[in-house]
């Protein structure tokens, strides 16, 4: 990226970051302009005129006569519009088709609009504009970019609609944009084979020892391209010194052959980087970009176990949370670095806020921006331009604090859990109807299980914990694990995916009798009332079942 566009880049971005800093200053009507001009623009839909969006003029209005949805009620709609119905939701037509798993494994699709699209780019403009003041505060600076997600969509619509991940699709629809951040060619996005990829992203990006950011989307992810770099040092600094594309890598035929016409030896680099292998018996990226200025990655949720790991690889580089945002949309923007809390993105969507003592409603009472608390938890609700309104999908944030009128939210977790050991998002019904077909294949009887994750492995296995009833013995404890990693495969779409070259086989432990009554009694002793309690059947809480007594543990044969 030349001195003018990263120049010209970053002065469009302040300029963003201004006006977003002055809606904060007046929420409220914000956030009423954003609702009464995405209805207007809106109102000709199918669901538009179904709720007679022409005539809300008020945000009142609007809160009594659309009802609070979670995605089964767009579903049919959606189908519709995968099929190439047009006006449905949305009066533009439906470029992609952002990706996510639904609770049963089911494929969920969000319509992605240009003006969704423009929606989704202008938050990220907003928060590449105060990464930058943030940086300059601390006399670091902003610059290229070290970015290993693919840019393969997963695939077509019968009437022709590409989808994929969110992040894909963003990357694809501003490809002219971020070509420029990244400090690699943008085609080695497009390399099918997870681990081939990320091995030359680092090979292309080591050229440039002043690289300045590396992003993805978890933690867990960036601690998987520090340990790519770690595990294949002597290969990468070769690669450079020689000026080779390694033949062991798994690229499709063409992209190697363009790869191989753009990749020069860098006899020099390669010295630098081998002297530097040398005197400490590593190379993280912090030892191979001195200057790296910080890392991009999602706060909140899980993440603080991942950043205990991180010094270990990136030293004190700070981490930058860019924006809170999912398949659906975009909830928040960071504004500082080294903070979980984030902006509520006033100019990407409507919001509301269901309290705690409305979640088991139907139809809850919501509270605005304006209203919310200071410390308190809220399911947060989102109308955007991506055709839905009012739309629920179990997103629990913390209100942390407030940027003038606007709230400060942190992601704390999904309703009802999620399990990752990469990014393939296992919900807590994937794990109880694996295991309720395991009872009746197998023909036993669980007191209870849970599925947690190994404490120090990156990526993780999964702990199927299980305790069996004292009459009902398993009597193929390895033939149960392997079934058990087959089931979640053909339910979880995404674990599926991941378990092919990303996430490591499951291991089984049999625990002793009486191990989750403990686990109960601890859950009691936090406070939670006993006509609450409810058991989690999976979580990311490494320290969840810590103290019990594992009678067997079992490993798949790949893994022994």
């Amino acid at each position: 990226m030349s001195n003018f566009v990263q120049k010209t880049l970053l002065y469009a971005t302040q300029q963003r970051k201004n006006i977003f800093i002055k809606k904060t200053r007046n929420a409220l009507s914000s956030q009423e302009q954003f609702l009464i001009n995405l209805l207007h623009f809106h109102k000709d839909t199918e669901l538009g005129k179904e709720y007679l969006f022409n005539d809300i003029t008020t945000i009142e209005q609007f809160q009594r006569r659309i009802p609070i949805w979670e995605y089964s009620g767009y579903e049919l709609y959606i189908q519709r519009m995968a099929q190439g119905e047009k006006n449905i939701l949305t009066p533009d037509p439906v470029v992609y088709f952002n990706t996510t798993s639904g609770s049963t494994g089911k494929q969920k699709l969000i319509p992605v609009t240009q003006h969704f699209q423009s929606t989704l780019r202008r938050a990220n403009l907003t928060s590449i504009g105060f990464l930058d003041t943030a940086l300059r505060s601390r006399s670091l600076k902003f610059g290229k970019l070290l970015v290993t997600n693919t840019a393969n969509i997963t695939g077509r619509t019968t009437s022709g609609i590409a989808y994929g991940p969110g992040g894909t699709g963003v990357m694809r629809m501003n490809k002219m944009l971020y070509q420029q951040l990244f400090a690699h060619p943008y085609t080695l996005l497009e390399v099918s084979d997870s681990m081939s990829r990320h091995y030359l992203c680092l090979l292309f990006a080591l050229r440039d020892a002043s690289m300045r950011g590396m992003i993805a989307n978890f933690p867990m992810l960036v601690l998987r391209t520090c340990q790519y770099l770690e595990h294949y040092a002597e290969d990468l600094i070769q690669n450079l010194e020689f000026g080779e594309i390694a033949s062991w890598l798994k690229l499709e035929s063409e992209i190697r052959n363009a790869l191989e016409k753009q990749f020069f030896a860098a006899p020099s680099r390669a010295a630098q980087l081998k002297s530097i292998l040398k005197t400490n018996g590593k190379l993280t990226p912090k030892l191979a970009w001195s200057n790296l200025s910080f890392i991009a990655t999602a706060r909140g949720g899980t993440s603080n176990f991942y950043f205990e790991r991180f010094p270990d690889y990136l030293e004190n580089t700070p981490v930058f949370g860019a924006v809170y945002a999912s398949a659906e949309g975009t909830f928040s923007i960071y504004s500082d670095l080294n903070t979980d809390g984030s902006i509520l993105a006033l100019e990407s969507g409507f919001f509301e806020f269901v309290p705690q003592d409305q979640w088991e409603e139907a139809q809850p009472k919501t509270l605005l921006a304006t209203e919310v608390k200071v410390g308190e938890f809220y399911r947060i609700l989102m109308t955007n331009y991506s055709g839905l309104y009012r739309y629920d999908n179990g997103d629990v944030v913390e209100v942390v604090g407030f940027y003038n009128k606007t709230p400060l939210i942190t992601f704390r977790y999904r309703r009802g859990g999620l399990l990752s050991s990469t990014t393939e998002k296992t919900t807590e019904s994937h794990a109880t109807q694996v295991m309720q077909a395991l009872q009746q294949e197998f023909g036993v009887a669980l007191e209870d299980f849970c599925i947690t994750l190994t404490e120090n492995d990156f990526p993780a296995h999964y702990l199927v914990n299980i305790e069996l009833i004292s009459d009902r013995p398993l009597s193929n404890p390895q033939a149960f694990l392997a079934r058990f990693d087959q089931k979640l495969q053909e339910i979880n779409v995404y674990y599926g995916a991941k378990r092919r070259d990303q996430v490591p086989p499951p291991r089984l432990r049999i625990l002793v009798p009486g191990s989750f009554a403990i686990i109960r009694q601890r859950q009691l002793q936090k406070g939670i009332p006993d006509s609450q309690l409810k058991f989690p059947h999976i979580s990311e809480d490494r320290n969840f079942l810590s103290g019990l007594v594992v009678e067997q543990e079992v490993r798949l044969p790949e893994d022994v």
